[in-house]
């Protein structure tokens, strides 16, 4: 007797979530090669435009599907948050790529070329199925104070840290890291005018 559930199976919003991330890793990576290579754009401008127009194209697959499928596998609400700011990233990131050759830069400075490398590490985990979910932080007697919370994956194992300090939380984070832990929910806070 075939066995009856409740619970949609269409995955095409899955397929099309994945795509999405493959298309945000493809456009990051290939800004990071215009940072590195600029002013020499070997024609890698044009292609992050091409990452941002297919990014558009997914993006709207997304919306079109969620317009014309009654029983969706997540909330409406969600899917079509998580498609929009997928696309943002592409976006940003052409548009980044955009304004080296519109404001006429001669050569990007080290800050905006870290910056690029850590669009590329966030879309690697973007495209592995991993987000970073929360961000919080606080102040304990003037000494910024991180909280994480970690979930293993497939599993449902986690893990919770608070009260740390920045050497504190990065030490954690090497070691539940290659425990196969990856962060779900990271809080920090920076007192004053410096960051923490």
């Amino acid at each position: 007797m075939p066995r009856l559930s409740l619970l949609p199976r269409d995955r095409t919003f899955f397929d099309l979530f994945t795509e999405a991330g493959q298309n945000s890793l493809h456009a990051a990576r290939l800004l990071d090669q215009m940072m590195g290579s600029w002013p020499d754009d070997e024609g890698l401008g044009r292609e992050v435009l091409k990452a941002e127009q297919e990014g558009d194209r997914i993006t709207h697959d997304i919306i079109r599907r969620l317009n014309s499928t009654f029983v969706t596998p997540i909330d409406r609400e969600d899917i079509y948050g998580l498609a929009t700011r997928m696309d943002d990233i592409v976006d940003y990131t052409e548009e980044a790529a955009d304004f080296l050759a519109l404001y006429k830069i001669e050569a990007p400075m080290s800050q905006a070329q870290a910056l690029t490398k850590v669009l590329v590490l966030a879309c690697e985990q973007l495209a592995a199925g991993l987000r970073l979910v929360w961000v919080n932080g606080y102040s304990d007697t003037g000494i910024a104070r991180y909280a994480a919370l970690w979930r293993q994956q497939p599993s449902a194992s986690w893990q919770a840290r608070h009260g740390l300090t920045a050497e504190g939380y990065q030490r954690v984070f090497d070691e539940l890291v290659a425990q196969g832990f990856r962060p779900t929910q990271v809080s920090g806070y920076g007192d004053g005018f410096y960051p923490a």
